[in-house]
């Protein structure tokens, strides 16, 4: 499965969260970020940057794509790393939206340009 070529699909709290073992699946699909199941179920990557402002302007992107899916994270910026973390706020647990943005997200880190001057 290429869940990467997939899109995010409103979620209305209609469905219950994934199982834990549909995350175990899904997961492989975006191997580089950490399931996290203390409280919510949720996903988290850290990206490294050579600078702050490297990681600060890689953000910009995932705020587009975010926008476009309807489908947005928390984003937490530290010093030369930027946190992404996803769940399903209207279920309150993970759903496919989370992985299809986790591989969308890898794959504008691939794709990025450093932006340090």
């Amino acid at each position: 499965m290429d869940i990467g070529t997939k899109h995010s699909v409103p979620c209305k709290g209609d469905l219950p969260p994934l199982t834990a073992a549909q995350e175990d699946v899904y997961i492989n699909e975006a191997p580089l970020w950490e399931l996290r199941r203390d409280g919510i179920h949720r996903i988290q990557r850290q990206f490294a940057f050579k600078t702050y402002l490297e990681g600060v302007l890689f953000i910009l992107p995932i705020a587009q794509l975010s926008d476009k899916e309807n489908h947005h994270p928390d984003i937490h910026v530290y010093y030369k790393k930027v946190v992404v973390e996803f769940h399903t706020s209207a279920i309150l647990g993970l759903s496919e939206n989370d992985f299809i943005m986790a591989a969308k997200i890898d794959a504008l880190y691939e794709k990025r340009e450093s932006f340090a001057a």
